[in-house]
């Protein structure tokens, strides 16, 4: 079973859509072990844009009410989260894409963070970049603690306006593959989902 594990350079970077575009470009299943804000699942969002096959939506292993970083979110309901008890559902062999919250730096308790999860988890990752002031910096930081950790990255997808420019200067210094640039979607449909995957699977063994 293949592992990818989405993460961005900020919230609100593309994670969801990512992820639904890996679901149906990989005939994958989807699991987001910590969602926070749980009354606007991601889980709900992928299931409802993504058009090829059956995939497997699997529960949470933690579901927080706050749309906050995770250790806050688990604190107002006085949790705390257990990396322990955050185990990868059984998939059939399927690939799994597993969604992040927040960057790979957000907290998950007072001790570890989100980059913690993802070297635990054993998982090849896909890094979301968006556009904007500063996204070059928060691109390469991210990438560094990556590679601090040790953790294999499949690629960068950029997400956004197109810059080449930021684009050609964060594949010449990080060395990831360019997977796909998806630029502002007025609508994001089920069938604009599919487009996109397909683009994505055409790029993905290049």
């Amino acid at each position: 079973m293949k592992k990818y594990f989405v993460t961005a350079i900020s919230t609100d970077s593309g994670k969801t859509l990512v992820s639904a575009l890996l679901v149906n470009a990989l005939q994958a299943d989807y699991w987001k072990p910590i969602q926070t804000g749980n009354a606007n699942s991601d889980k709900d969002t992928v299931k409802r844009l993504v058009y090829s096959g059956n995939p497997m939506i699997h529960p949470e292993a933690y579901s927080l009410k706050e749309p906050l970083s995770p250790h806050a979110a688990a604190e107002l309901e006085h949790i705390e989260i257990d990396l322990n008890k955050i185990v990868v559902p059984d998939t059939d062999n399927h690939p799994l894409i597993i969604e992040g919250a927040g960057g790979v730096l957000v907290p998950i308790n007072q001790k570890e963070l989100m980059i913690d999860l993802i070297k635990k988890l054993d998982v090849e990752v896909i890094l979301v970049s968006n556009h904007y002031l500063g996204s070059i910096n928060h691109t390469l930081l991210t990438a560094q603690a990556l590679k601090g950790y040790q953790i294999p990255v499949k690629g960068i997808i950029f997400n956004g306006p197109p810059t080449p420019a930021s684009e050609q200067i964060i594949l010449k210094h990080t060395g990831y593959k360019h997977l796909l640039s998806i630029p502002p979607l007025e609508q994001i449909t089920g069938d604009i989902v599919y487009q996109y995957s397909i683009r994505l699977f055409d790029r993905w063994d290049d």
